[in-house]
């Protein structure tokens, strides 16, 4: 029973985008571990961790959730793109 862990930055990914991520992940693990047998994606772990912006470090910088959101939009309370 594989376990995927994806860590990302909070705020990055939208709903739908998470959603698509953990189906597309799932994809990958029982076409390539699972040998393509659908079955094999009832034991098919996939989890995104977010961390704050400030707990991430790239290039010599943090980034704050503004500069996320200025580079790809902010989140609307229903964690879409605004």
């Amino acid at each position: 029973m594989p376990h995927v862990i994806v860590q990302t930055i909070e705020g990055i990914l939208d709903n739908e985008q998470k959603k698509r991520l953990l189906e597309r992940v799932a994809d990958v693990m029982v076409e390539i571990e699972g040998r393509g047998d659908q079955a094999f994606r009832k034991g098919v772990w996939v989890r995104i961790e977010e961390q704050p912006a400030p707990h991430w470090y790239l290039g010599g910088a943090t980034y704050t959730p503004e500069m996320i959101a200025m580079k790809f939009g902010a989140l609307d309370a229903d964690g879409g793109r605004k």
